[in-house]
């Protein structure tokens, strides 16, 4: 017997001490208490002003830490996510990881023509059907934003009907304003079976942006305050670029975007405590040559896994960012930036981790930079899985078997142990020279454009039944009609 063994599961990696964490945290209650931040939201300052924050200059809010202490207390510690078919597939929970599509890019790579086009409402559909059959996405959101619908104000209804109909796992939905969520919000409970049904077992987060520098809009704290009275899963999470929208060095991009992270969270569960609030997004840095915001940037791992470990210090389930790149094609820049940006948001255990799929900072989705994600994303997480050391995987007694000279093909324990040990690729080539060019000489990209063009033309999600899809509908058309547009 051996005592007081230390064993590591699964790799570990942080970024932070829990000194650096402490100085981070105490730096945004420094910002929250000293600098305030502006809230263009009358019943948000008034929330804020009840529980106990300064309000001067109309809606300068300064929050004191005993608020944002008594806050955190109340988040719980753990979201569950389940699809339209009510499988609870997601648990938000310490260092539990998913992986999922982004939400808003303008464009999308054509795969049949290879130019940029803007995104449609049925791009959002084969969208959905890819992540559907991807092994590994867990989550989808809809990689752009539809160009085509009757009215801007109503994007989102259509949207999420081109989502929920088209894929069977959890989603991470964008509402227009606290009208849109509101709508979002009753399609859901008709697909659950009722408000209750849905608060027990959420089929989407609400993704919801505040305005660095330390400005939470009038539609941002609507939402927010629409979700915390529903009990809607929300992310209330920056997006800061180091140099533009926050300070040049990481740790002052990082303590700026806490600061506007727990104002939103300090705001929700004041209006109803026990709201689950996710933390996150994305942080990078400005190029400050191109002026590009970078989802390709070192620095953008590097960010997103110290947040992750200041999330996992508060308790809080974290909304990181991988598998995106400022690449314009998938190319070798676009596998390498997408690869980092996966294995640091994956080894620091983040929760949710969305933008698998982007291209072109974050302007142009991209179906085959997804299937060529989720082919990383099953290499990297056999590293995820470790190293097994225990008398059976030693193999001492295989190896005094067989010994020197010997071969273990033939061998049982090669046998009980090559599936499970070895991963097995599958766009990845890995044979001789002459096998691959008797195969046609096809390139990664060549492969996984077929393999997009195999899934769109074969995969087919559960269908959702006629009479929940036209209830559906008509809440669509509702919100068209209330627009003064036809609807479609």
């Amino acid at each position: 017997m051996r005592m007081n063994q230390a064993i590591h599961a699964t790799p570990s990696f942080r970024v932070l001490s829990i000194d650096q964490i402490e100085m981070i945290y105490s730096a945004a209650l420094e910002i929250m208490q000293r600098t305030g931040a502006r809230v263009f939201h009358e019943e948000g300052v008034e929330i804020l002003r009840k529980g106990g924050a300064v309000i001067s200059d109309g809606n300068l809010v300064k929050v004191p830490p005993s608020m944002v202490k008594q806050a955190l207390a109340s988040c719980p510690g753990r979201i569950t996510l389940s699809g339209r078919n009510g499988n609870r597939s997601i648990h938000l929970q310490n260092n539990e990881v998913y992986f999922g599509t982004g939400s808003d890019c303008p464009y999308i790579y054509d795969a049949d023509t290879g130019k940029r086009r803007r995104y449609t409402r049925r791009d959002v559909e084969d969208a959905a059907r890819l992540a559907d059959a991807l092994e590994q996405i867990d989550f989808f959101m809809s990689v752009g934003l539809v160009s085509d619908v009757p009215h801007h104000q109503t994007y989102d209804r259509h949207q999420f009907m081109a989502m929920v109909t088209n894929i069977t796992k959890p989603l991470v939905l964008t509402a227009v304003d606290g009208r849109g969520l509101s709508d979002l919000h009753d399609m859901a409970c008709r697909i659950r079976g009722g408000e209750e049904e849905l608060r027990l077992n959420p089929l989407f987060a609400i993704y919801i942006e505040p305005t660095s520098p330390l400005k939470h809009t009038r539609t941002a704290v609507e939402k927010l305050l629409f979700g915390a009275e529903k009990h809607i899963p929300i992310i209330y999470t920056p997006c800061p670029s180091a140099g533009g929208t926050a300070p040049a060095t990481l740790a002052a991009m990082l303590a700026q975007d806490l600061a506007e992270t727990l104002l939103g969270l300090v705001m929700a569960q004041v209006k109803n405590p026990g709201t689950p609030i996710i933390m996150g997004g994305v942080q990078t840095i400005m190029d400050l040559r191109t002026s590009a915001y970078s989802y390709g940037a070192p620095e953008l791992s590097l960010a997103s896994a110290a947040s992750t470990d200041i999330s996992r210090w508060l308790g809080l389930p974290m909304f990181s960012t991988g598998g995106c790149s400022d690449a314009k094609v998938v190319d070798a820049q676009a596998a390498a930036e997408a690869t980092t940006s996966l294995f640091s948001a994956m080894l620091s255990g983040a929760s949710l981790i969305h933008d698998v799929g982007y291209l072109d900072s974050g302007l142009n989705g991209s179906y085959e930079m997804l299937v060529l994600c989720d082919e990383i994303i099953a290499m990297l997480k056999r590293i995820g899985r470790g190293i097994s050391v225990n008398p059976d995987t030693l193999g001492v007694d295989v190896i005094h078997q067989v010994g020197p000279g010997g071969q273990f093909l033939s061998c049982e324990h090669t046998f009980q142990h090559f599936r499970t040990e070895h991963w097995a690729p599958g766009l990845i080539d890995r044979f001789d020279y002459e096998s691959w060019k008797a195969r046609g000489s096809l390139r990664i990209e060549d492969r996984v454009r077929e393999r997009v063009r195999k899934i769109l033309a074969e995969h087919h999600p559960e269908p959702m039944s006629e009479k929940l899809t036209d209830e559906l509908k008509a809440i669509v058309d509702r919100a068209d009609k209330e627009q003064g547009a036809s609807t479609v």
